[in-house]
């Protein structure tokens, strides 16, 4: 009897498992799919096959310029992430900080406040300080939002480190500097580059605030995606939601590749 109700919670799970596959799977089938179709609407399955909806992406400045903007916003938001997230997990994780929990509680609340109301009062600060058709700002705005995930990366390393390294290098006669900067570092670099890559990709996707605080002089690529939604669905459309699958997938691979998916996860 035992086995026979073991048997049939395999089959369960084995059939939650393909139909959890098939929902997260079908949207992004669906998407590049009809990228490759022949005819002048979106349409699945695809009618034909044609490379020209990539073709004329390529020939729209206005999405062009759009992925530049997006790309220029998320390096951005990376550089600004590294040292800050960095130097408040070290602060928080390492050292004797007064009032330590106030500030977990602190570094949360871009999460405990809804992205609308962030940018709403980003709006506010950028009008009245006349930021709103600069690149760099977006690029400020988004870190502030997403530091929690570089300040949970770079924490998860730093929990792991072996301080013993860290008092050995001092006993052989290194500074406090040459002391972080040849080993704290290094075995900080994994949380890092697992941070670093979540806040890229983060900045380069983020729309509710994007949609807020930009103009048609800054408009990051899911601003106008969603505007040229509004007016009409074209399959170049598809084919930008193509190469958005793409770079992620990259970074999926640049993960593995360079700390591990098993790494990744336990950061998560």
């Amino acid at each position: 009897m035992r086995a026979i109700d073991l048997k049939r919670t395999r089959w369960v799970f084995f059939l939650m498992l393909v139909l959890d596959l098939i929902f997260l799977s079908l949207p992004t089938i669906i998407v590049v799919a009809s990228s490759f179709t022949s005819t002048n609407v979106v349409a699945f399955p695809p009618k034909g096959f044609s490379l020209r909806w990539y073709a004329k992406l390529m020939g729209q400045e206005d999405f062009v310029a759009a992925f530049f903007r997006s790309f220029e916003v998320a390096v951005i938001c990376t550089l600004l992430a590294i040292p800050s997230g960095l130097g408040a997990a070290l602060a928080l994780h390492k050292y004797k900080v007064r009032w330590h929990r106030f500030w977990d509680i602190y570094f949360l609340l871009p999460f405990t406040i809804p992205l609308i109301v962030s940018g709403l009062g980003l709006l506010i600060i950028y009008n009245r300080l006349g930021l709103l058709n600069k690149v760099w700002p977006v690029g400020l705005a988004l870190t502030v939002i997403n530091l929690p995930f570089m300040l949970w990366a770079a924490s998860s390393s730093i929990n792991a480190l072996d301080e013993n390294l860290e008092y050995a290098a001092q006993n052989l006669g290194a500074e406090g500097f040459q002391t972080f900067l040849y080993v704290t570092l290094p075995a900080l670099m994994p949380g890092i580059i697992i941070g670093s890559l979540i806040m890229f990709i983060l900045g380069f996707n983020e729309f509710i605030v994007s949609l807020l605080i930009t103009t048609v002089h800054n408009m990051t690529l899911p601003v106008k995606i969603y505007n040229s939604i509004r007016a009409i669905i074209e399959p170049t459309l598809a084919a930008i939601s193509s190469v958005y699958i793409l770079l992620a997938m990259a970074v999926i691979w640049i993960l593995d590749r360079v700390v591990g998916l098993e790494e990744f996860l336990r950061a998560k």
